[in-house]
């Protein structure tokens, strides 16, 4: 089922790609909205507001892993549209060396300092508890973390967007049906969530790997597969430590966000929480397509293809745009009565609350969705540094937001952090892109079938 996206309608292509994808992200997100539903309704506001709490911590790590793991493979997507498959199998083999070392580090670091980290962030004290228990049962799970993003960008990288799907629909059932084992049968609370999580992305990974082994024989590895090679390793580290750290920028804007939301106690961090898993859903769709074209771009530049990827820029970003402005009216107008699935009091003061955000970045999902397709997509023509400066810009437009929001204990300053993060770093985004494409690109152009 690998896809070679050298050849072909780029526009057809990225949409098929997508579909996939976004279906995978939204039952990615299923894993905590399944948390934070069944805790909300089960266990209590309280409950939801600890869940909440973490979420940006989560964030942090998740996405970290997601960019450090989608960035080992960008030379995977490279050598496989060069038709070089003994390099593609080097490469994932280095990857898969690079993510034992960098999981269990990442996994002794958090667990550390987790308790002083949800200090700083002003835990409301009556959720501190169970918010420390959660967090801490995610971290001890990173290693499942990695195992699926790793092996699902490595499928993705060879153009085969369907497979990881499939293990995650089961994946998210699966989280479902632990929930509410752990939750409503064991008592476990908050723990019992945390619990599912792990379990679940750990079984999606192990899926993803009897897959490869079986059903992908170019990936069949040898002995000589396994020996460092420093040279790939060097170029991996290039680009995948960019991407862990610029995510992880995004992240700890949104850490401050959520230490100026604490302040406002725990009624208003269960909203925001309600809140942004209704945005998260609608929203994936920007980051499958981003992924879409980062595997595109990829794949392309290792065939010398140029022109083929300005195109898929170009249908990408219409496509994108058009799904922005419907996705935008959509959560705009009707996304506040989903807060029901996610609490069952004081339902009119958090439903209020949650209107307020969904407005506040309903109306900005264009810069949202230039800063998903721009930043995967430079990442995939190989330019690993230039995007971390949007990552930069980023920080600075979320974390000024929340600063001056937190002095005025503003919940719409709050919901505004992210909206100004955006625009911030889709404006230099766009002119990273130009830039790139007038004198980082080759002069001459191929022919495109």
């Amino acid at each position: 089922m690998e896809k070679d996206m050298t050849a072909g309608s780029p526009a057809k292509m990225i949409l098929n790609f997508t579909i996939p994808l976004f279906l995978g992200n939204v039952f990615q997100q299923f894993y905590s909205m399944a948390d934070t539903v069944i805790v909300g309704k089960f266990v209590g506001t309280k409950a939801l507001a600890a869940v909440g709490s973490t979420g940006t911590i989560m964030f942090l790590i998740v996405t970290s892993l997601i960019g450090m793991t989608a960035g080992f493979t960008v030379l995977t997507a490279q050598r496989f549209g060069a038709g070089d498959l003994a390099g593609m199998r080097k490469s994932v083999a280095m990857s898969g060396i690079l993510s034992a070392i960098i999981s269990i580090l990442i996994t002794i670091i958090s667990m550390a300092g987790m308790k002083s980290l949800l200090t700083v962030m002003n835990t409301p004290q009556d959720i501190f508890h169970d918010a420390y228990v959660y967090i801490m049962i995610i971290c001890g799970g990173i290693v499942a973390q990695i195992l699926y993003n790793l092996l699902s960008s490595i499928l993705r990288a060879l153009g085969n967007s369907k497979v990881p799907l499939y293990f995650l629909i089961f994946a998210a059932l699966m989280n479902i049906v632990l929930d509410l084992v752990f939750i409503i049968g064991f008592h476990l609370g908050a723990a019992g969530a945390a619990y599912a999580t792990v379990i679940s992305q750990g079984l999606s990974g192990v899926l993803c790997l009897i897959y490869i082994i079986k059903k992908v024989p170019i990936l069949k590895m040898t002995k000589d597969d396994w020996r460092m090679d420093w040279i790939v390793v060097k170029f991996q580290l290039t680009i995948g430590l960019p991407m862990a750290f610029q995510y992880s920028i995004t992240a700890i804007g949104t850490l401050m966000v959520q230490s100026a939301l604490n302040i406002l106690g725990s009624t208003m961090v269960a909203a925001f929480t309600a809140a942004c898993k209704i945005e998260q859903v609608v929203t994936q769709a920007f980051i499958a397509m981003g992924t879409t074209l980062s595997v595109y771009s990829a794949q392309n530049m290792g065939a010398g293809k140029v022109k083929r990827i300005r195109q898929g820029f170009r249908a990408a970003t219409w496509m994108s745009f058009v799904y922005a402005i419907l996705s935008g009216l959509l959560i705009m107008t009707v996304g506040k009565y989903m807060t029901v699935f996610f609490v069952s009091g004081n339902i009119g003061e958090i439903m209020d609350a949650v209107d307020i955000y969904l407005k506040c970045v309903g109306i900005f999902f264009i810069p949202l969705a230039v800063v998903n397709l721009y930043r995967n997509g430079i990442q995939g023509m190989g330019f690993g540094l230039l995007p971390m400066m949007a990552g930069i810009a980023e920080l600075i437009g979320r974390g000024v937001t929340a600063i001056i929001a937190s002095r005025h204990a503003s919940y719409l300053g709050i919901c505004l952090a992210s909206p100004a993060a955006w625009i911030l770093a889709g404006a230099l985004l766009i002119v990273m892109y130009f830039y790139i494409m007038k004198h980082k690109m080759p002069i001459s152009e191929e022919t495109t079938p």
